[in-house]
């Protein structure tokens, strides 16, 4: 029998190359997009409006809480950058690209990296958000993630050293990270995880007394923030029956959303949503799922680029009134970078988002699954379903200090390549990004160019509240 080339099809007719082969194509790549290219970053000719950009994602938002969008990127730079997604793709739709593939976050902003539980109640750290993923250049994250590090570096004052140093170790652990895992086997990839433990054994030699005891206290926060938490915090008992509480517009319940009629028709088409959407989880957690009832749902205003998406959150019951169960079901539309990348040839966004989640995630949400449905106006929308709370930490940049940024920018940078070692070329990525920090060091021309212009997007938009074009309301 002939022996099979590493590159011929297999039976299902894929092509694998050796990794010899694969190092040759990022080798290749340096050629054709050296990795200095990479510091460049000037506006395209022609570049649209940002404002009409902004205008434009929000035309099949509620109209009542777009308004609050508005109020929330106005804030600062940071946060116009959290709702500026679909601006930076446009812009690096026209930078230099390897041509090298992954599944990519999408809205990789340092804000979107955090604490998070295992199904075997494990504190992880992971991506948390993917709205926006979409299979694409591998470079397009790492330039989101580090600009987003430069602009919260210079909202804390950080001068121009501290901010290239925290870029260059950002990029350095992305780039060690991801040549540590092209000597790997495709199955140690796979099951490779950031625990807490890891993260405590590799960066607390190099913290100080302070960062560790505010990575404890964070540790600590997110193992609170759960299912139980979340049910203290948002229900209320009203004449004997457990309802969610108003806060509007922030929550709004269903009978205070809609009149009767009206209502009731979104009432049951939510109840349908959940009961079809178990259909896409593992037979085992439909049974799970099954066992809850659900009680209550409201209207819920999340984050900074997603406000203004239908969000509700549904509140279920499991043995008695103590087992209560949380569930998002969010709207899920186009991603941003398909514009620019193209049709992936899904079925529906909600399925787009949870595929991409459980390919980049080292562990995920066991109540992670999506549906297509019709709303009571007609139009048919796709959605994903998560739980609302479990072990959820976030980290506030408001606060560090230049050292623990950096510690911050390499646990990302990290776990990016982690997730892109799982989903894309991890060899010829890491041959095109070599043992050297030339890569590095052009990111951090580029994230600071991105900023200027970040800054000057972020101005537009204040402008145009100001002048009364948009509306904006704090919220």
């Amino acid at each position: 029998m002939a022996k099979k080339n590493a590159a011929d099809p297999d039976e299902g007719g894929r092509r694998h190359l050796s990794a010899q082969d694969r190092a040759a194509l990022g080798k290749a790549a340096r050629a054709a997009v050296p990795r200095s290219s990479h510091a460049s970053f000037d506006p395209p000719s022609g570049r649209p409006d940002v404002v009409e950009v902004v205008e434009a994602q929000s035309a099949s938002r509620v109209p009542e809480l777009v308004p609050i969008r508005y109020g929330r990127m106005t804030e600062s730079p940071f946060r116009f950058y959290r709702g500026a997604a679909g601006i930076m793709a446009m812009d690096l739709a026209a930078t230099p690209v390897t041509g090298i593939h992954a599944q990519l976050c999408g809205d990789a902003h340092l804000l979107n990296f955090r604490l998070l539980a295992s199904p075997e109640r494990r504190m992880m750290f992971d991506i948390n958000d993917f709205d926006e993923t979409h299979p694409g250049p591998w470079e397009w994250d790492v330039k989101r993630l580090t600009a987003s590090l430069v602009i919260a570096g210079r909202a804390n004052g950080f001068g121009a050293r501290e901010r290239a140093a925290i870029v260059r170790a950002t990029v350095r652990s992305y780039r060690e990270q991801v040549r540590h895992f092209a000597g790997m086997g495709h199955l140690p990839v796979w099951y490779a995880s950031f625990d807490e433990e890891w993260v405590r054994e590799r960066f607390a030699p190099r913290m100080g007394d302070r960062a560790k005891r505010g990575w404890k206290r964070a540790v600590d926060k997110a193992r609170t923030r759960d299912s139980m938490q979340a049910y203290r915090k948002l229900t209320e008992v009203v004449e004997g029956r457990l309802r969610i509480a108003a806060d509007p517009p922030l929550v709004t319940p269903m009978q205070d959303l809609l009149p009767g009629v009206e209502r009731d028709l979104l009432e049951r088409g939510i109840r349908e949503l959940i009961t079809r959407y178990g259909r896409t989880l593992p037979s085992d957690r439909q049974w799970l799922l099954e066992q809850y009832r659900v009680v209550d749902m409201a209207r819920k205003v999340v984050g900074v680029g997603s406000v203004g998406t239908r969000c509700w959150i549904v509140l279920l019951l499991g043995r008695d009134d103590e087992d209560p169960l949380l569930l998002q079901a969010k709207e899920a539309g186009a991603s941003v970078l398909a514009e620019h990348l193209g049709d992936e040839g899904r079925r529906s966004e909600g399925e787009r988002v949870v595929r991409g989640q459980r390919l980049m995630q080292a562990t995920t949400d066991i109540f992670l699954g999506w549906e297509h449905v019709e709303g009571i106006d007609g139009v048919e929308r796709d959605f994903y379903v998560r739980q609302l709370h479990d072990w959820k930490g976030i980290a506030t940049p408001e606060v560090m200090v230049p050292a623990g940024m950096q510690a911050f920018g390499e646990l990302c940078g990290a776990t990016l390549a982690r997730a892109h070692a799982r989903s894309g070329d991890r060899i010829a990525i890491a041959s095109y990004l070599g043992g050297g920090d030339i890569f590095d060091r052009a990111l951090v021309e580029f994230a600071e160019t991105y900023a200027d212009q970040n800054e000057k997007d972020y101005k537009a938009l204040v402008k145009a509240v100001d002048s009364g074009r948009v509306e904006a309301r704090a919220g």
